[in-house]
């Protein structure tokens, strides 16, 4: 029997990779702006901590709301929000500083945002290694519910990030942050009700 709604999963692929494959287009014609390597990070960086913020909401709208259709798109989701931080991370070493390794050391000791930026990677790295269904049979539901668990440390230092990346006006980042506070707040409220 098919699942209900399987159009979904390929919809929300599609939505998530649409504005990929426009700023890619926007790269090849040269519609970037003067700063092409700064605003194609900028998008990157941005659409990855959507992507993420909207795999933590599934969780609540089924426990909340009893919806179950969240659940299932939340793996699409979060592979999708790793594959644009790791896109957004290629372009800042490749792009914007040519591999330059020693300038890359200086920039993670010398510019704090760079490496709270590198440091939710490196967390969202497991997350993205163990989303298949396999990974979930090998270690055990639990473990891998465990591991899981540092998508929101992972969130977290997204918004860090994107915080002290901004100079001047901060409200896009606090309106990321204030998300994020009542996604956590209620994934704390879910673990006391729970006990």
């Amino acid at each position: 029997m098919a699942p209900p709604l399987p159009w979904l999963k390929p919809a929300v692929l599609v939505g998530g990779l649409a504005p990929l494959g426009i700023l890619l287009v926007r790269a090849s014609t040269d519609a970037l702006g003067a700063n092409a390597v700064q605003n194609g990070l900028n998008q990157l960086g941005l659409l990855a901590l959507l992507l993420l913020l909207a795999s933590l909401v599934c969780t609540p709208l089924k426990r909340h709301l009893g919806w179950t259709w969240p659940l299932r798109i939340r793996k699409t989701l979060g592979v999708l929000a790793f594959a644009h931080a790791a896109l957004h991370a290629l372009t800042y070493v490749a792009l914007d500083q040519g591999f330059a390794w020693r300038t890359l050391g200086e920039d993670l000791l010398e510019r704090p945002f760079i490496l709270v930026g590198f440091l939710a990677l490196a967390l969202l790295v497991p997350l993205a290694w163990t989303s298949t269904s396999g990974a979930v049979r090998r270690m055990g539901f639990a473990a891998w519910q465990r591991l899981h668990r540092l998508v929101y440390p992972a969130a977290l230092l997204a918004v860090v990030h994107f915080f002290l990346r901004v100079k001047s006006d901060v409200s896009e980042p606090l309106v990321y942050a204030g998300v994020l506070a009542v996604l956590l707040a209620a994934r704390v409220g879910a673990l006391r009700a729970s006990r």
